[in-house]
């Protein structure tokens, strides 16, 4: 067998999220200073009912505080809006309207790569928020423990799913990354992670044994 070969098909199969629902597609703008124009492309219906987010003057400086609350633990992060404007764009319209509120993460991969995938309101790994958005990858990314990462099925369809790493994971540079996790959150996904999964799906993740839902995802 050529792992060569395998790795990157089951790579693929774990982060597949596939975008649904109806957004503004933008027409050409000129970007105010500090900021750019985002491509926020309609797919699909919604998994859960949402507005699709502004795309003109979009901020490309800073950073924003995250909370994911998890009703047992609340995990802290910093989203980074000069590495992934776009991306940071969409998933504080996505947090801010409340699109994650209920939503339970959905693969847990313990093996070769090691991430914790959520966002998807259905809880199928195929339902998004009715748009699709390009990716913002440089190369030669890397996947450290704590990242926050955008999932997809292919090259620039980016929606509303995303991964936490919990240890360091040899990834393609193929998934956008907009945040991290600090420390003590990192380690507290890998506690859940540790306790296993159901192996439910046929790249041999599965839903995490500990039910991980968040009770709401919000900003500053």
């Amino acid at each position: 067998m050529n792992l060569r070969r395998t790795i990157p098909l089951l790579l693929a199969c774990a982060l597949a999220a596939s975008t649904t629902a109806c957004a503004i597609r933008p027409v050409s703008s000129t970007a105010s200073p500090g900021t750019v124009t985002c491509d926020y492309r309609p797919s699909g219906a919604p998994a859960k009912p949402v507005d699709p987010p502004d795309w003109q003057n979009v901020p490309a400086t800073g950073t924003v505080p995250v909370t994911f609350d998890l009703g047992d633990v609340a995990l802290q992060g910093e989203l980074d809006r000069g590495a992934a404007p776009c991306t940071v764009n969409s998933f504080e319209s996505l947090a801010t309207q409340g699109f994650y509120a209920g939503t339970s993460c959905h693969r847990l991969s313990t093996s070769g790569i090691f991430i914790l995938q959520c966002g998807d309101p259905s809880g199928t790994g195929r339902g998004g928020p009715g748009y699709t958005f390009n990716d913002e990858v440089k190369p030669g990314t890397l996947y450290p423990a704590g990242t926050i990462a955008m999932a997809n099925s292919g090259r620039d369809t980016n929606g509303s799913q995303f991964f936490f790493v919990y240890e360091d994971s040899p990834l393609p540079a193929n998934y956008t990354v907009f945040g991290h996790l600090d420390q003590a959150s990192t380690d507290a996904v890998a506690d859940r992670a540790y306790q296993g999964h159901d192996a439910s799906n046929p790249d041999g993740t599965g839903r995490p044994l500990v039910p991980t839902e968040f009770v709401s995802v919000t900003l500053g």
